[in-house]
């Protein structure tokens, strides 16, 4: 009951803010379209397909959609994933026979290749809605996530800040990237050039290192940094934990003095990369909730189908984590697997 009391909560807070700063709510409206009932009352069956099931966020992701139907038993959640971020044959697949099966009476999805999809739900007549990333269609009723150019831009400031408190003078910053042309993976890079540039530092942009959202590649890509800049980088910055953890790991095990006041910025707030931070082998990182993005998502979709006006973006936030947050930050994620 924390958890979801916690999901309420965070999806007021950002409406408010958002109809303070003079923007439209970020959550879904409670006003029923013409002819709606409302009230969360129908009894529906939901399909969420994820980008994988493979990785710790991917399992709060399950976990908050779970923890809807849980809270009201008369909605139906069934949550799915491919073997990884790259299986997209997998996901493909997984669309095309869950729409195909007329067994649901919504869908919300998660896109390794947001084009692909558009494609595959071209001739559905049952709702969508995009999950973590969006997807370029008139068919989607709702982007249910984290502004990812936001959140990257906050983080990078951050991460600015905390180069300056370290002694750095020239902050340069280079990106260890994900998978070249995904979307997120640029909504997050275009916010991390921002939040750097407008903050004092700058951003290498033609030395950005693509490794494909994977721990090993990115290990690689921070020995080729190390090499090219002996003198040292202010900054590291990359598209999701893994790899800044495997980056800052390499720069410890080569042992240049050069980057020993380094910053590491990852990007999702994992448990790993919390304990990282308390340890002092990571400096920061940008936290998405996708437990409460999960929940919202499926209430969201439900408010639909229950002839609710909904919001075209449904932002469920972000937090940086530093030392100060990063012990609460691990026991709120530990609650939501007690679930």
């Amino acid at each position: 009951m924390k958890k979801r009391l916690f999901a309420a909560l965070l999806a007021g807070a950002v409406a408010v803010s958002l109809m303070a700063c003079g923007g439209s709510s970020s959550s879904a409206s409670s006003a029923p379209a013409e002819g709606g009932e409302g009230g969360g009352e129908g009894s529906y069956k939901i399909d969420v397909i994820c980008k994988t099931l493979s990785s710790e966020y991917w399992t709060y992701i399950k976990a908050g959609a779970e923890a809807y139907s849980k809270d009201h038993p008369e909605v139906t959640v069934e949550v799915k994933g491919p073997p990884s971020e790259t299986s997209y044959d997998e996901q493909m697949n997984m669309i095309q026979t869950d729409i195909g099966s007329g067994a649901y009476d919504g869908y919300i999805i998660a896109p390794l290749q947001a084009d692909t999809v558009k494609t595959l739900i071209a001739d559905t007549d049952k709702p969508v809605m995009a999950l973590d990333s969006a997807i370029p269609s008139d068919k989607v009723i709702s982007f249910i996530g984290t502004g990812n150019e936001e959140a990257a831009k906050a983080g990078a400031a951050a991460a600015v800040e905390a180069a300056k408190a370290a002694g750095w003078t020239d902050i340069k910053c280079i990106e260890i990237a994900g998978v070249q042309g995904d979307g997120t993976n640029t909504a997050r890079m275009n916010g991390y050039i921002a939040g750097i540039e407008e903050n004092g530092g700058d951003f290498l942009e033609n030395e950005v290192q693509y490794a494909d959202a994977v721990a090993d590649k990115a290990t690689t890509c921070m020995e080729g940094i190390m090499s090219s800049h002996p003198e040292g980088i202010a900054i590291i910055c990359a598209n999701n934990d893994d790899m800044a953890l495997a980056a800052a790991n390499a720069a410890a095990k080569a042992g240049l003095e050069s980057y020993k006041n380094t910053i590491f910025l990852g990007f999702d707030g994992q448990i790993p990369a919390a304990q990282a931070i308390l340890e002092g082998k990571m400096s920061m990182s940008t936290a998405q909730n996708p437990y409460n993005m999960a929940y919202l998502a499926v209430e969201t979709m439900v408010k639909h189908l229950n002839g609710e006006t909904v919001e075209p973006v449904v932002d469920s936030g972000y937090t940086i984590i530093t030392k100060d947050n990063a012990q609460e930050h691990i026991d709120t994620l530990k609650g939501y697997s007690q679930n």
